[in-house]
């Protein structure tokens, strides 16, 4: 996740009056669906995406200046993602999933963003996309294996389930170097109504001290980082508002909710920008943001100290288990 700085506008809707009821038999689906999630096997994940960077062979850092670049938040000399996405592509292919990657070249660096598809019983055109960056610097544990962890679990969920709507698993690359590999699945998606998205960035960090967070100015958010914060613009404002009264009724995790406003461009909120969700909302799709803050709660964020060891797996769980349960009940499943 690139660093957010700078001064924030949000509207908070952890108190918002106008949350979507939740039908109590979706609440039971969705719920049981999401309490399927493992803490044992993200835990797992996460440390096997995290060898694989280090086991990796880092991007050609030669054809960056270096002079330009604050090295403590770019290091850009460590970012690696192939054996990454090897794992990514070899995870989806075990659960049964047929696999695209969708190769693009650009003016700098080509990409593969790695694709699998459940593809919707009765309104196949109607997506629900669950994403998340798995390129990474140095070890990445939070930044980004947490979300990718979470997404593959929640594709192990999913695999030979029905579901009303389909559901799209992606592995987006080059998130650190300008969000390219989601700008380009942006700019190819077909005609088809995006219903909602979640996109994973930095998930499985928690520091329950007081002070241990730092304050997002216009975020009212308490001093202590035990919460995951789901961040959306007006257009997706209603799916946060419905994970909120799912995340109330189902209890996983604690979940604090902001809406930047319009479609977050605004000179305010721009730092909100700053993950692969952001090319979702300047398309005009919704998108929700999901994270643990990263730099504002994590010291560890885009450092070699960014290790498993570091993480709080029962809240990369939970969250998890309320981002399935959100899935869930957006593609209308699991179906008889």
């Amino acid at each position: 996740m690139r660093a957010l700085r700078a001064v924030l506008l949000l509207l908070a809707v952890n108190a918002c009056a106008s949350r979507a009821p939740v039908e109590e038999p979706a609440l039971l689906r969705a719920g049981d669906f999401g309490a399927g999630a493992e803490q044992a096997r993200l835990k797992s994940d996460v440390e096997a995406l995290a060898a694989a960077h280090l086991e990796d062979t880092p991007l050609d850092c030669g054809a960056f200046d270096l002079e330009q670049i604050n090295l403590e938040h770019q290091p850009v000399c460590h970012l690696t993602r192939e054996k990454a996405r090897q794992f990514v592509r070899a995870r989806f292919e075990s659960l049964g999933y047929t696999v695209i990657e969708q190769e693009m070249e650009g003016p700098a660096w080509p990409t593969s963003n790695v694709i699998a598809e459940l593809k919707g019983s009765t309104h196949p055109d109607e997506v629900v996309v669950v994403g998340a960056h798995y390129d990474s610097f140095h070890a990445g544990a939070d930044d980004n294996s947490s979300g990718v962890a979470a997404m593959l679990e929640m594709a192990r969920l999913a695999a030979g389930k029905r579901f009303a709507r389909t559901i799209r698993f992606v592995g987006f690359d080059l998130e650190e170097l300008g969000l390219v590999g989601s700008t380009r699945f942006v700019r190819e998606l077909p005609g088809e109504e995006i219903v909602a998205s979640i996109v994973f960035d930095c998930i499985g960090y928690k520091d329950a001290r007081p002070g241990a967070q730092q304050a997002l100015p216009g975020f009212p958010i308490p001093n202590t980082g035990d919460f995951i914060a789901a961040i959306s613009n007006e257009q997706s404002r209603p799916r946060l508002e419905e994970l909120y009264a799912l995340g109330s009724r189902l209890d996983f995790v604690p979940l604090r909710g902001a809406t930047s406003p319009i479609d977050g461009s605004g000179p305010f909120s721009g730092n909100l920008m700053r993950s692969d969700h952001a090319p979702f909302w300047l398309a005009g799709h919704s998108a929700l943001f999901l994270t643990d803050t990263a730099n504002f709660r994590n010291n560890n964020y885009h450092r070699d100290t960014d290790v498993p060891s570091t993480l709080d797996y029962e809240f990369l769980a939970g969250v998890t288990r309320l981002s399935a349960a959100g899935i869930a009940y957006w593609a209308e499943g699991p179906l008889p």
